[in-house]
């Protein structure tokens, strides 16, 4: 038995030399675990926790957004190198505005087409990439004081907003905040009419007015809500803030951050509303390209926010990519002009600037 076992044994063994040797080939030509991949890596970031209107609310993690300005991602781009090796370069970041023309009576002027726009970032002139003109679903932030001052005004206040929310776009997302001494978020994005109502009639009508800490707040829940690009916010108030964390430069900082809001007020004039109350809704609207209003009798709030649902809907979307990306400062001030036939002096209505995503704010 012993020669038979040894005869086949050594019969193998030339076959088993063979299977070695091409394995061992097979191995030797295989990339090695960490060899680079030709392929751009998966780029991430994180942000810190954000406050949301309501002390029980928690807004949706943030989320990259389609349309607006591309964030600065790393690209993976093949070298000269003959070993396949890649080089990283940035995306050029893509700047959207949001433009409402005016003409010398300030009338809306809807009709121009790219041509009649002339865009200038830090002073130097950009090069519109894209042009649109067409009515878009916006998210709309429904920011109304709920102090004690405003209590026998919300019946009046509250059919105004309802009214601008009836004519408003059918796709839109709007939100609900009453604010007093803390911000509540008592309706979250939602275009039922019905829902919205009964938000804007949950009023305690007391405490303090932390205007700031709202706007920064709804300012965030815009922010982390990836649905609709095109943000606007109406802060209704009678007062000026007495009570916030925030100050009147971080609310402005955070609204200019790159796709922030635009921002229109009604400061309804009272005891509360002094001189620096109306600048502050004044600086805070004229920054984003919005308007305050400043009426004189509660009667007058229901025209102004039709004025503000057709102001929505008329608005351009103009965007360029900045010509120089590499050294720029902080904060970029911005400055958009038209020009037509038929009008002697026309008024573009957008933001005054914004604050670099490098700016860490």
């Amino acid at each position: 038995m012993r020669p038979a076992a040894h005869s086949r044994v050594g019969s193998i063994l030339p076959t088993l030399f063979i299977v070695v040797i091409l394995l061992s080939t097979a191995l030797a030509q295989a990339p090695a675990p960490n060899s680079p991949s030709p392929q751009a890596p998966a780029s991430g970031s994180t942000s810190g926790q954000q406050t949301t209107p309501g002390q029980n609310q928690s807004a949706p993690n943030d989320a990259a957004q389609p349309g607006q300005p591309d964030q600065q991602q790393p690209v993976a781009e093949p070298g000269s190198g003959d070993q396949g090796m890649f080089v990283f370069k940035k995306q050029v970041e893509e700047v959207v505005l949001r433009a409402t023309v005016v003409d010398e009576q300030q009338h809306l002027v809807t009709g121009l087409d790219r041509n009649a726009f002339a865009v200038y970032e830090n002073g130097v002139p950009q090069t519109i990439t894209s042009f649109r003109r067409e009515d878009v679903p916006v998210e709309i932030g429904i920011v109304v004081d709920n102090s004690g001052s405003m209590r026998e005004k919300r019946g009046q206040i509250n059919q105004a907003v309802l009214n601008l929310i009836r004519a408003s776009n059918s796709e839109d997302q709007i939100f609900v905040v009453n604010f007093g001494q803390n911000p509540y978020l008592d309706q979250d994005f939602t275009s039922d009419v019905n829902l919205l109502q009964a938000a804007l009639h949950q009023v305690s009508a007391k405490g303090s007015t932390a205007l700031y800490d709202a706007i920064v707040a709804s300012a965030v829940h815009l922010e982390n809500n990836p649905r609709l690009n095109k943000k606007v916010l109406l802060v209704i108030t009678d007062g000026q803030d007495n009570m916030s964390r925030e100050t009147l430069q971080e609310a402005s900082r955070k609204l200019q951050q790159a796709n922030g809001p635009t921002l229109y007020a009604i400061g309804l004039l009272g005891s509360g509303l002094q001189g620096a109350g109306r600048e502050a809704l004044q600086h805070l609207a004229a920054s984003t390209g919005g308007v305050a209003y400043f009426p004189d009798s509660l009667d007058q709030v229901d025209n102004i926010t039709r004025s503000v649902a057709h102001d929505i809907r008329s608005q351009y979307t103009i965007a360029f990519k900045p010509q120089n990306q590499n050294v720029k400062p902080e904060y970029q001030s911005l400055r958009v002009e038209a020009r037509a036939p038929g009008y002697t002096k026309l008024t573009v209505r957008t933001r005054s600037g914004f604050y670099s995503p490098e700016s860490g704010h």
